[in-house]
């Protein structure tokens, strides 16, 4: 069974997200809008997931890593996230029972043995062009 099969995000917590988008956009080039910037590794398309990956900065103050003391999660692509949530309980990894289906896909949440919580993104097919 394929695990991961990309990196979807890293999250991190700033004391000025704004501040340091804006950093980030002058000295690295990169442009990232309110919430996220997001790359298109070629990988994805290839196997036909509407996917990306994320560079995000979240508030000093966000609760989305909770209940991870942690200043930093991780997001990792999956392709089927429901078998590998039942395998990973299985194996004795912890699994937060709850998950989530959105219009971006199925989110599932786990803890690495440092505490770090890692949220694992089966993101959708991608739609045929009409």
């Amino acid at each position: 069974m394929k695990r991961v099969i990309g990196l979807g995000g890293i999250f991190f917590k700033s004391k000025d997200p704004a501040a340091l988008r804006e950093w980030y956009r002058t000295h690295l080039g990169i442009a990232a809008e309110e919430w996220d910037t997001q790359f298109f590794p070629k990988q994805l398309e290839e196997a036909n997931l509407d996917a990306y990956q994320v560079w995000s900065p979240f508030k000093e103050s966000t609760t989305y890593f909770a209940p991870s003391e942690q200043s930093f999660m991780l997001n990792f692509i999956v392709e089927d996230l429901f078998a590998l949530l039942t395998e990973l309980r299985q194996e004795g990894v912890h699994v937060f029972e709850k998950t989530e289906d959105t219009e971006f896909g199925k989110f599932g949440w786990i803890f690495d043995p440092d505490g770090t919580k890692i949220e694992l993104w089966q993101p959708p097919l991608k739609q045929p062009p009409v």
